[in-house]
């Protein structure tokens, strides 16, 4: 994982600038939600479990997408008051929430892929392609494109803001 929050760069960015295929509260949720494995593990002291075993792995991230819209859709009167707050107004259906649940715990799994050897992005297969595919850059590319994006959606979000409202359709 890069830190769990750097996940948050990407989503918003993504979420922004393509608001028209996602929900962004869904995105910004579905982008995280993975690493409550990773914290589970280390909370409760779990040995013999990798930090990144099953959930993330694109089957199991798949549970957590079930969660998150069972979770997300029938908060949305919640979520839409809490974007309110950040001057964000966003229409959304149940098939864009879903469309979107998987889009980040899947783009979550990816980023980490490049990370973690003990990742099974595949499983049931075994290994991990993915693993210091770009080298021994890898760590320095993803916390980069992490950060990069997370600086470019805060400097869009100001930017639109400046505007008036955040009407995201």
């Amino acid at each position: 994982m890069p830190f769990t929050p750097f996940h948050l760069g990407p989503a918003l960015l993504f979420g922004l600038v393509l608001s028209a295929a996602f929900d962004l509260p869904t995105l910004l949720i579905a982008s995280v939600i993975p690493d409550l494995e990773p914290f589970y593990v280390v909370y409760f002291h779990v040995s013999g479990y990798p930090l990144h075993g099953f959930f993330h792995s694109y089957l199991g991230s798949s549970i957590f997408a079930l969660s998150v819209i069972l979770i997300v859709y029938p908060l949305r009167g919640l979520l839409d008051r809490i974007m309110a707050a950040f001057h964000i107004s966003q229409k959304s259906s149940f098939k864009k929430i879903l469309f979107t649940s998987f889009v980040g715990v899947y783009f979550h799994v990816f980023l980490d892929s490049f990370l973690y050897e003990e990742m099974k992005p595949f499983y049931p297969l075994q290994g991990n392609p993915f693993f210091n595919l770009l080298s021994a850059y890898s760590s320095s590319v993803i916390y980069g494109f992490c950060i990069l994006t997370g600086l470019l959606a805060i400097a869009l979000y100001f930017y639109r803001i400046t505007k008036g409202i955040i009407v995201l359709d």
